[in-house]
């Protein structure tokens, strides 16, 4: 009998698991327009503008054109910035609407309503990165270097920044709260972490203050994934999301676990 009692629990989760993901991809799938496609506008713009516009003027990063170099690091930024707006508007919309009290008081464990607005905010990530790189082929002509490590650091991305979404939505308390953080914090890590420039450009004094960034790892990482050029080793960079990503992680299960920002 202990076997199946234990198998109980186990199936639950997995049924509350796979509810969450089916019910978090649902909602922004069926506001599609406002959810995938302003990002590929943006994204082509950028391709326009700094891509062939600025970029041939530019002309070579690092050995390759500038739209081939900057191509890797502008999918970051939408994987970034979609994995990190899906969670933090999705879960401080339910908590405004004070649904998430239902979900709270349910047999549900904390860890299993985390991942699951985490694997959220990560399948559109994916999705909004996957666009994006099609719609990249119209500008550049690159070739993977390594697909393993670029689905890798693209999951892993998205998985970090979906739990960061999740804390700035545990505390925030008026939907203004929640685009703070992306305006001020989000906005200029992205920008000074390596997407438009290569760190090698760099004085060696702001090349040690830019370590400081983690989305520096994440565009370099990334971008070997494409191109094969790297200023940091690969793996060490890896290590350091992953660390990045059990630490916000912790973080946002205990906060969950202490109620703060859902208990009143």
């Amino acid at each position: 009998m202990k076997p199946v009692a234990l198998a109980v629990p186990a199936f639950s989760n997995t049924i509350a698991l796979r509810t969450i993901v089916v019910k978090e991809v649902r909602r922004f799938m069926r506001i599609w327009v406002q959810t995938l496609l302003p990002p590929a506008i943006t994204m082509a713009l950028y391709f326009i503008i700094f891509g062939q516009l600025v970029g041939s003027r530019l002309g070579n990063m690092a050995g390759f054109s500038y739209i081939d170099f900057i191509v890797p690091g502008l999918i970051m930024m939408s994987v970034i910035t979609n994995a990190y707006a899906n969670v933090v508007s999705s879960f401080f919309g339910n908590k405004f609407q004070r649904c998430i009290e239902e979900l709270l008081v349910s047999p549900t464990p904390e860890w299993i309503i985390l991942i699951g607005y985490i694997l959220g905010g990560v399948v559109r990530a994916i999705l909004v990165g996957v666009i994006v790189t099609a719609l990249s082929l119209f500008f550049s002509d690159f070739h993977m270097h390594n697909l393993a490590i670029t689905l890798t650091v693209m999951f892993l991305t998205a998985t970090l920044f979906a739990s960061a979404g999740l804390i700035n939505a545990l505390f925030a308390k008026k939907f203004d709260d929640i685009s703070i953080v992306p305006t001020f914090v989000l906005t200029p890590l992205t920008y000074l972490g390596g997407v438009f420039y290569s760190l090698d450009l760099l004085s060696p004094f702001w090349q040690k203050v830019s370590l400081l960034n983690p989305i520096v790892y994440m565009v370099d990482t990334f971008r070997y994934g494409f191109l094969g050029y790297h200023t940091m080793p690969v793996m060490g960079s890896i290590a350091m999301i992953l660390v990045f990503n059990l630490v916000l992680f912790w973080v946002a299960l205990t906060l969950l676990k202490k109620g703060v920002g859902t208990r009143l």
